[in-house]
């Protein structure tokens, strides 16, 4: 896949994967449903799901380091500064040659890396994000997804990247 074709793709997921009401009790069953995901499957991450910049869910599996707090906070921020992604941010920035300091800000505090993903209601748009860190970033993006679709009951395959 290119990085257009993951790009097509990402827009896409944001588009479907938006819920119809979003609140607190949700926001706990999907940072459960991935805290369960990734036990079953023996991850090691950290997941933290954040409704109007007010933290929710916040859990670190066996294996995560003090680099992953800070990590969720990046791409967190990555998605709660532009209401997409953290990896098509990352995927935009690298097709353009650009980093996130050429667009003021500073890699201190951004990470343009997959792995976190804007909690979307239909008619509101961007109202949080849920956020995975501790795999390779585009299997920290796939996972997110999984979780939204399985939350939001849609097909996977038609949403994941390759």
């Amino acid at each position: 896949m290119t990085i257009e074709d993951d790009l097509s793709r990402i827009v896409e997921q944001e588009k479907v994967l938006s819920f119809d009401a979003f609140d607190l009790t949700t926001a706990w069953q999907l940072g459960k449903l991935l805290q369960e995901l990734a036990t079953e499957r023996g991850l090691g991450i950290a997941i933290d799901v954040t409704l109007h910049s007010m933290p929710v869910f916040y859990a670190a599996l066996p294996g995560v380091t003090p680099d992953n707090v800070n990590w969720v906070r990046r791409k967190r921020n990555m998605v709660l500064r532009y209401f997409r992604s953290s990896y098509a941010s990352g995927l935009k920035l690298q097709r353009d040659g650009k980093t996130v300091e050429d667009n003021g800000l500073s890699g201190a505090d951004y990470a343009p890396h997959g792995g976190s993903f804007p909690i979307n209601v239909k008619g509101t748009g961007c109202i949080g994000a849920v956020t995975v860190s501790g795999l390779p970033q585009r299997d920290d993006h796939n996972l997110a997804v999984e979780a939204l679709a399985l939350m939001l009951a849609k097909d996977l395959d038609s949403l994941r990247l390759a």
